[in-house]
């Protein structure tokens, strides 16, 4: 599942009938993969958004373990 992710992100227009296949071989429904899709999708955009117009995190953002906000930091650094 997160190889197609990353290729949604990174490389959709590479994404064939394959793609879709291997991921109904590991048991996932076409619903699940439409879930999957759609959810990679808003959450690239909204990323793009919030990067694009320089938004910064709440202050209990910093709060939260550094570990945890480097993994959900993507786009440019901000502080």
């Amino acid at each position: 599942m997160l190889v197609f992710v990353e290729k949604v992100i990174h490389h959709t227009h590479h994404i064939s009938p394959e793609d879709i296949q291997e991921l109904r071989s590991y048991g996932f429904s076409d619903a699940e993969i439409l879930d999957i899709t759609l959810a990679t999708a808003a959450r690239s955009f909204f990323a793009k958004v919030l990067d694009a117009l320089g938004a910064e995190p709440d202050d209990l953002y910093m709060d939260l373990e550094e570990g945890l906000r480097d993994a959900l930091t993507v786009g440019r650094p901000f502080g």
